[in-house]
Formats: structure tokens, sequence, C-alpha cells
């Protein structure tokens, strides 16, 4: 360290130059000028990358890096392409089905208008055979009141004309009356 020290010492000591940036003057070829080496080293460093062919081998990894966004790009292009026609794929499909769900509710409203007529059809019809039954059970019930009446008409009938018949008719003549009904029925039966 002490031998460093006096160093620092001479270099405080010397009178500062300024540094020069004309190149035809004398003090900018000197080594004391930071302008030149810092040319010189940037010179060297330009070589070095040169000699070792760096800018050649950046040139290659710059253009495997552009085939690759490129290859990356097409791909993008192709999966674009695709969903585009997955998707008019799916819109074609969307399409069909609601054309078909329409056909399908359509067909369905005239099955319902169908059914609807047949409905009122089978309706009319069962009411005309239940009005059919109730009209025959009616004239039914009219017959067999009518035969009510007639056979109650015939009962209250023969009881007065037996009544009546009892009354002015004699015993002897009574007998005389069934003694020739049983020979008319014998006459009948031979």
């Amino acid at each position: 360290m002490r031998k460093i020290a006096p160093l620092f010492a001479l270099v405080a000591a010397t009178p500062a130059m300024a540094a020069s940036t004309n190149p035809f003057d004398s003090h900018f070829w000197t080594l004391s000028n930071t302008n030149l080496i810092v040319a010189i080293a940037f010179l060297l460093f330009v070589l070095v990358l040169v000699y070792f062919k760096v800018p050649g081998l950046l040139g290659g990894l710059l253009d495997k890096r552009a085939e690759g966004i490129q290859s990356e790009l097409n791909e993008a292009r192709a999966l674009r392409e695709e969903a585009q026609t997955v998707l008019a794929s799916f819109e074609r499909k969307q399409k069909e089905v609601q054309t078909q769900a329409d056909r399908i509710v359509e067909t369905a409203k005239e099955e319902a208008k169908l059914a609807a007529e047949a409905a009122k059809e089978d309706l009319k019809q069962t009411i005309a055979r239940r009005l059919a039954a109730a009209e025959d059970q009616i004239a039914s019930a009219e017959a067999s009141a009518v035969k009510e009446v007639r056979d109650q008409a015939i009962t209250v009938a023969i009881k007065a004309s037996s009544q009546i018949v009892a009354s002015q008719m004699s015993a002897a003549q009574g007998n005389a009356l069934i003694e020739a009904a049983i020979k008319d029925v014998d006459a009948k039966l031979h």
C-alpha cells in the first residue's frame, strides 16, 4: 500500500492536461487522452467480436428467432383458419338445428290442431251417442209409462167390470158363462 500511495501522489501532482478531441493535435495521440483510449478499446472490442464471429452468431440466433416467430405466426394463422372453419360449421349446424326446431314446432302445432279437431269430432260423436242413448231411454221410459198406465187402466177396468158384472149377474148366469168358456178353450185345444 505504501508503493501505491506515491503513485497517486504523482498523478495528483501532474498538471491536468485537457484532453484534446482534435485528432491533428499532438495531445490527442498520447495515452493520457481518455477519448483515444476509449476509442482504441472500442475498436479492439469490435475486432474481438468480429474475430469470434459474434455478429454472425447473433445474426443466426436472430434468424432462428425470426424463423420461430414466423412458424408460430403460421401456426396461429392455421389455428385461426381452423377455428373459423369450426365456427362456420357450428353456425351452419345451429342454423340447421334452428330450422329443424322450427319445423318440429310447426309440425307439433299442426298435429295439435288436427288432434283438437279430432277431439272435437270425437266429442260430437260421443255427445250424439249419449243423446241417442238418452232419447232411447226416454222413449223406453215413455213406453214403460204408457204400458203401466194401460196395465193400470186394464186392471181398473177389469175391477170395475167385474164389480158391474157381479152386481148385475146372478150365480146361474156366472156358471153358464164359465161352462161356455171351458167348452171354448176345449175346442181350441183339440
